[in-house]
């Protein structure tokens, strides 16, 4: 049963009755990556084309690649050409560049930021900036401490006039590698901008789905009363990719997979989970609720850790027909290592809404399919009327809430099969964005660099919430780096993981749901 939105406007359309920001420069540094290409640049260039872009906007690339003006153009109409989601015409591509510029720069060098105040200025006299800037820091973490002492000394860190312009920082994941490198992160951008100017970067949050998740809790007066201990059995958050490491075995050997991906996307996505109702949808009270979250989560027992943790590393083994390499015999990754692609964590929220309700997470490369999806397992119903045939089989309701790909909620629950005896089948009830609105639903980061432009917090990660993740997370990757290959469980690529996963679940009397 498919659902059909009662009032047939596009997705868009909320963004298009948002303000409008203001004008002002948005300054790359690091624009000749990757991200700038595939994600950035495309998402301002959606932003145009839909008209939420300011009436003016400059774009400054900043990185080490010799370009000119007109080269960082041409690269970057050819990313909108390659990534867009949509077929562009030259002329639109032509004319959203008009106002890019770049300036070739070593992020230590003095003189370039010199460079940088001049064009800046340059662009406030000439109207199109209006003294209002956002610097994005796409570079290696390590350029951070760097760029922002440059950009005090430089005196672009406040704004040129305060209460009449502003000036923001986009900081992109990963905020440290553990407690201490992520709060000298935070002291080094904090000792020259204030937290209302930072914006630490997650996409995850910017996903329409995961929005959602909060629409459907707080603007439901069906399920709004039974998102609690009374009602819920359990609650699992996969995210899960069928692709390996892509050629980045060094960068992966240092991280890892709880660094990569749990420790921000997948502890983001149970604090919206889990969090209590905020008294209005405003940043700071959005932020103050998941962050009781993190404070609640038990600290893991590391005494009986394999009770509540497991790491993998995936083996060789076949996806999508094609027999792909171990983890091991990847390029630049060591033959011994025990680095883990795979994790699966049990946690506990001690707080009156959850006490007694596991959240199970796991997350993994090389897994079976590309799915992120939240599973909602219900309890059963306290006394089955239809006899004892039915008493252990009939399944549980289950909620579905799918981020990636095909993005949507669905509702699983019973219903009675047509037949003179009595038979009981589950049935589910579906909901897609691109079914019932029409739409694809708009990309993260445009969502995330419009809200950097309006000045709006409240899909971005605030200082505290950083640290207690770090806090709870750090001591499980130090036993882990002391363990060694102990305890490192291994799993064929193209599988679910290992097998000490289902026993996690399985020691509670629970399992997986097939996704």
């Amino acid at each position: 049963m498919a659902t059909t939105a009662v009032v047939p406007n596009p997705l868009r359309e909320g963004m298009r009755m948002r303000k409008t920001p203001d004008p002002c420069a948005i300054v790359i540094f690091g624009a000749s990556g990757d991200l700038t290409a595939r994600k950035l640049v495309p998402a301002l260039f959606s932003l145009d084309r839909g008209g939420m872009l300011p009436p003016t906007v400059a774009v400054i690339g900043c990185a080490k690649t010799p370009y000119s003006h007109e080269k960082f153009r041409e690269a970057m109409a050819a990313a909108i050409h390659k990534y867009s989601p949509e077929t562009v015409e030259d002329a639109a591509v032509t004319d959203f560049l008009r106002h890019f510029y770049y300036l070739t720069d070593n992020f230590s060098d003095v003189k370039a930021y010199k460079q940088l105040t001049d064009l800046l200025e340059k662009l406030d006299k000439e109207g199109v900036a209006q003294g209002n800037r956002l610097f994005y820091m796409a570079t290696p973490p390590s350029q951070f401490p760097v760029i922002v002492s440059h950009l005090n000394s430089a005196g672009l860190a406040k704004p040129k006039d305060p209460g009449k312009t502003w000036t923001r920082i986009v900081v992109e994941k990963p905020f440290g590698r553990d407690l201490t490198s992520a709060r000298q992160l935070n002291s080094a951008v904090l000792s020259v901008f204030s937290e209302d100017q930072v914006y630490r970067i997650d996409h995850y949050l910017g996903k329409e789905t995961v929005q959602n998740l909060l629409v459907l809790r707080f603007a439901n007066g069906i399920f709004e009363p039974i998102w609690n201990r009374r009602y819920i059995d359990h609650v699992e958050i996969t995210v899960a990719e069928d692709i390996g490491i892509e050629g980045r075995g060094g960068y992966y050997e240092e991280a890892g997979l709880l660094r990569d991906m749990i420790q921000n996307h997948v502890m983001s996505v149970l604090s919206l989970v889990a969090m209590e109702p905020p008294a209005s949808f405003e940043a700071t009270q959005v932020r103050d609720e998941k962050a009781k979250v993190l404070r609640a989560i038990r600290p893991f027992d590391l005494d009986r850790l394999s009770e509540f943790a497991v790491r993998g590393q995936y083996l060789q083994g076949w996806v999508k027909g094609q027999s792909v390499p171990a983890y091991r015999a990847e390029p630049k990754v060591s033959p011994t290592s025990t680095t883990e692609t795979y994790a699966a964590l049990k946690f506990s929220v001690d707080n009156w809404r959850w006490a007694g309700v596991p959240f199970y997470v796991r997350s993994g490369k090389r897994l079976a399919k590309h799915i992120s999806e939240i599973v909602i397992e219900f309890r059963r119903v306290p006394h089955m009327v239809f006899g004892k045939t039915w008493r252990d089989s009939v399944e549980p309701n289950i909620m579905s809430v799918r981020i990636q790909p095909n993005e949507g909620i669905s509702v699983k629950f019973n219903a009675k099969f047509p037949a003179t005896t009595m038979q009981i089948r589950p049935v589910k009830m579906e909901f897609r964005y691109a079914d019932s609105f029409g739409v694809e639903a708009p990309g993260a980061y445009e969502t995330l660099l419009l809200d950097c432009m309006l000045g709006d917090q409240t899909l971005f990660t605030r200082e505290d919430a950083v640290e207690m993740a770090w806090e709870l997370l750090t001591p499980l990757l130090e036993r882990w780096q002391q363990d060694g290959a102990g305890g490192l469980a291994f799993y064929e690529a193209g599988t679910w993981g290992p097998a000490e996963a289902d026993a996690l679940l399985a020691r509670d009397g629970r399992h997986w749901h097939r996704l």
